[in-house]
């Protein structure tokens, strides 16, 4: 039957550069590909249409001789489509297709590439201390080492590694679908290229054996929950000499039973005395580095939030450094005696409401609304 116009099969023009023509026959084939269609039989005729026409019209030689003869090769144009290797020894017009999943150079066969090896992770433990001023941990964990018996080939001593005989030694296989195939990783070698005929006894054949690790981890001042560090080149080796992965160490900071923490900023509440409040008087209270003192000014109320600057968590970044935030408390005496009991009855008798603003508006929309 005869086939279609090379140009209308792929939608250009026939003054279209090459560049064109490649980018309409990546679209169609990426829309008639069997992935996306579900191996419809239409759109498998339709692909092979597709790859017919693009066969021609990327060979620049090709190309001249249909325009000006109307065949690529004296000719009709059939369109016939075998796969690969199917085109007269030439490229396949898959080769662009598959440049445009994998990328350009991408892996179609030979060597096993080089892989970076697997990241690790793990938790740390902090106090809100040790938080605020930087601190040298030692941390514990386990990894994947080569076998240090076989050096990380995984045969016995005096035998080595042989080729895989179902890849040669590739890693790769080819596998048909349909009308055209594609490289799959060896099932028998697991895409290393080779088998371990006599296995190493300590590793098995695994080439690699769980090892402990210690190292000592500078954990800078300002770190909370969740702050992650990076610690280069501590995860586990990579294969077919790919670079090591990396240890990822994920901070915890523990509660702690008098400050509370928000961002840079700690919160704590200090008790104070009737008379301190009313009186104003200067306390000493706790703060991450020590104890420091706070002035209580004259008329305090309770729940009043008084600042100590400086005295909270630096930022990560070295921008800022926060505060501590007290919120006072005034405290009732809960026993009294009875020379406290009639000076305060003195003091009472003595109040202006006035002195209690708080306590007349109170009053006053208590009278409003009652």
């Amino acid at each position: 039957m005869p086939q279609r116009d090379p140009y209308e099969v792929l939608g250009v023009s026939r003054e279209a550069s090459q560049e064109e023509i490649r980018k309409a026959y990546l679209k169609l084939a990426h829309k008639y590909h069997p992935d996306k269609t579900g191996g419809d039989k239409q759109a498998e005729e339709k692909l092979k249409e597709i790859n017919a026409a693009y066969d021609i019209l990327k060979n620049p030689e090709k190309r001249a001789k249909y325009d000006r003869f109307g065949t690529a090769d004296g000719q009709p144009f059939t369109g016939g489509f075998e796969g690969f290797g199917g085109f007269g020894g030439g490229e396949s017009p898959f080769d662009d297709f598959f440049d445009m999943l994998f990328g350009k150079g991408g892996r179609r066969g030979g060597a096993p590439r080089p892989q970076q090896g697997n990241d690790l992770e793990l938790r740390l433990n902090v106090s809100l201390k040790e938080a605020a001023a930087g601190v040298k941990k030692t941390v514990r964990f386990s990894r994947m080492e080569n076998c240090d018996e076989c050096r990380g080939t995984g045969a016995a001593a005096g035998s080595r590694p042989e080729a895989c005989s179902q890849c040669q030694g590739t890693g790769q296989v080819r596998v048909a679908h349909g009308f055209f195939s594609v490289s799959r990783t060896c099932p028998r070698c697991g895409g290393a290229g080779s088998v371990i005929g006599k296995p190493c006894r300590r590793c098995s054949g695994k080439a690699r054996v769980k090892v402990s690790r210690e190292i000592s981890v500078d954990v800078p001042a300002g770190v909370d929950t969740g702050s992650r560090l990076r610690i280069q080149g501590e995860g586990e080796p990579g294969l077919n000499g790919g670079p090591r992965g990396d240890l990822y160490i994920y901070m915890e900071v523990a509660p702690h039973p008098v400050f509370r923490r928000e961002g840079a900023n700690i919160y704590c509440e200090a008790p104070i005395t009737i008379t301190q409040a009313a009186l104003g008087a200067a306390i000493r209270v706790p703060t991450l580095e020590g104890e420091a003192e706070l002035r209580i000014p004259a008329g305090t109320q309770s729940g009043t939030n008084l600042r100590l600057r400086g005295h909270g968590l630096p930022d990560l970044r070295g921008y800022q450094h926060g505060d501590q935030i007290v919120r006072v408390v005034i405290e009732t005496p809960s026993k009294i005696s009875r020379r406290q009991r009639e000076l305060l009855e003195e003091l009472e008798a003595l109040s202006n409401p006035k002195n209690y603003p708080q306590q007349a508006a109170f009053n006053e929309k208590t009278r409003q609304y009652s």
